[in-house]
């Protein structure tokens, strides 16, 4: 797959920035009728239209969304919820219909199906037209993206909105949806529009400007930088013979005799010792495990998925050749074993699976579609609008669970500005690291399966942030991200009291705290590979950072990339 071509790009960009407008008018349109912001129902409301707007509001609560004494409620949260959910299912399904991965529910099993098809079979479906059943196909194919039993999926956009959505994403060309960084870009232009809004007012960044200011795609160059001098080094150290080090004349022989197929290891580099031996030049990283299923791979800052993509492409192919298995069972391996990723917006996380999936099932001789191992993305930016008493009683009187869903209410209450810098394992009263995820997620399932909306919801963000909160006190042997930036003059207080107390030395920025963070994220002989802006290397505001990092830590390789 190629990157998308610049002509094809702008497209995609006022593809989507329209989209947004048209989706969040839609959806402002939707719930107004439904009188969702008011303090009581609109009288000509039916019984199920009333029993939605309830659950819409339980729902927008939980986003965020305020409710005042009198009754009248927010609904900016929960209208970027429906603006979005509505339009990506869309240009989901299309991602699928292109690539002949839409499939319909057959009883003998999933059977692809064109949106050709899906207008033919829509009206005998019940659905009003083929996008709408199409866009439940993809639903039900990606439960861990779309939530099936989600309220925002029962409210129905007006038609002159939808018909526009759908002309949309029918205009974009085939070719978008083969690209290998379509994904990428679809949500820096989705933000784009909310990031010139907080750059024009000027506000202290916190957790409703954070998204826009600090999601930032990484250029496919960088990520193919970093994952062929870490893992790709690992694994040359490996493959190549002392022969190949000893006596090879350039560095291109090495990296042709390292590559296999579907690993080109095009940005690997190779240094001459004084003994004329060659060497990877970031090192070999021999503290790593010797058995690729030992190790665990973090991106804390995983945005559309990129790294975890490039991750999955890079492993399936050594696992291959070292463990001669399939593609698919690599592809399994993989997902189960090494790769994790935390975000600090859902939406996000919504796209990193997906992408994820995509290339699961378009890896070469995997397949195709199947049902793939979980996959270990979640939201570390999810925030707990309950009261703590309320928020308390999901453990139905269990004082285990009690005990950890007090720990999971103090450690993320902040949640939504500090994101994947929270640490389960140091910082706060409480402290989960002793809470097992298999214990806790059964038991917190039970809350789901009640007819409280209230606890559902509720139910849903504790199982998401339980989720969070299992990777963010793992340990690991490889972090690697393109870091948020974000200077500390323009943190929120928040922010600035997190970074001044816990990251004194790396508080200047966003991106250096990150890397600050990252090294707890290690086990000893781990490895950190960053993507970060330059000027941390020289302002005398990082000093005391630089110096601390080159006594207590080991450098392997720092280059400047893009323009300089």
């Amino acid at each position: 797959m190629q990157p998308l071509d610049k002509t094809l790009r702008n497209t995609l960009e006022k593809t989507v920035k329209e989209a947004r407008d048209q989706a969040e008018s839609a959806a402002r349109a939707a719930l107004e009728q439904l009188g969702v912001g008011d303090p009581s129902a609109p009288p000509h409301l039916s019984e199920s239209e009333r029993d939605l707007r309830r659950r819409l509001r339980i729902h927008g609560r939980q986003l965020g969304d305020v409710k005042s004494d009198k009754g009248v409620q927010e609904i900016d949260r929960l209208l970027e919820e429906v603006a979005y959910e509505h339009w990506h299912r869309m240009l989901f399904a299309r991602f699928l219909a292109e690539n002949n991965l839409l499939m319909y529910p057959d009883p003998t099993g999933p059977v692809p199906v064109t949106l050709e098809e899906c207008e033919d079979l829509a009206a005998d479906e019940g659905a009003a037209n083929g996008w709408e059943l199409a866009s439940r196909y993809a639903s039900t194919m990606l439960p861990q993206i779309f939530r099936p039993d989600s309220p925002v999926f029962e409210l129905i956009l007006p038609p002159e909105y939808q018909h526009e959505l759908e002309r949309l994403v029918s205009g974009l060309a085939p070719d978008v949806f083969a690209a290998s960084d379509s994904l990428g870009w679809v949500y820096q232009y989705w933000q784009a529009k909310r990031k010139d809004e907080v750059n024009k007012s000027g506000v202290k960044i916190g957790a409703r400007e954070l998204p826009s200011q600090t999601q930032l795609f990484t250029e496919p160059y960088m990520v193919s930088f970093l994952l062929d001098n870490s893992l790709g080094a690992w694994w040359a150290a490996r493959r190549l013979s002392e022969e190949d080090l000893n006596n090879a004349a350039t560095e291109d022989e090495l990296r042709t005799k390292a590559s296999l197929p579907g690993l080109p290891l095009t940005y690997l580099r190779f240094v001459k010792e004084e003994t004329g031996r060659w060497t990877p030049a970031a090192g070999a990283f021999d503290a790593w495990p010797q058995h690729l299923s030992e190790l665990k791979t973090l991106d804390p800052c995983c945005g559309s998925g990129h790294f975890l993509v490039a991750g999955l492409q890079m492993l399936v192919p050594i696992r291959m050749e070292m463990e001669g298995i399939s593609a698919k069972e690599a592809i399994d391996a993989v997902i189960r074993e090494n790769l994790h990723g935390l975000e600090i917006d859902q939406r996000c996380v919504e796209l990193a699976a997906f992408a994820l999936a995509m290339t699961a099932w378009t890896y070469p001789e995997a397949g195709g579609y199947r049902e793939l191992p979980e996959l270990a993305i979640a939201c570390s930016g999810l925030a707990i609008s309950a009261k703590k008493e309320d928020w308390i009683t999901l453990a139905g009187g269990d004082q285990d669970l009690e005990y950890a869903l007090d720990c999971l209410y103090e450690q993320f209450s902040q949640a939504p500005v500090l994101g994947s810098l929270i640490d389960p394992t140091g910082f706060g009263s409480g402290n989960i690291v002793s809470v097992q995820w298999d214990t806790l997620g059964p038991l917190l399932k039970k809350a789901l399966s009640g007819q409280d909306v209230e606890r559902v919801e509720m139910g849903v963000v504790a199982q998401g942030i339980a989720r969070a909160a299992a990777i963010l006190a793992g340990k690991y042997h490889w972090i690697i991200t393109n870091a948020p930036y974000l200077a500390y003059r323009k943190q929120n207080d928040i922010l600035l009291a997190f970074s001044k107390n816990y990251y004194p030395y790396s508080k200047s920025d966003l991106a250096t705290i990150f890397l600050d963070r990252g090294l707890k994220f290690c086990f000893h002989g781990g490895l950190e590979c960053f993507v970060l802006p330059q000027n941390w290397l020289f302002l005398t505001s990082y000093l005391k950072l630089r110096e601390k990092l080159l006594k207590e830590e080991i450098w392997h390789l720092i280059t400047w990339t893009g323009s300089i």
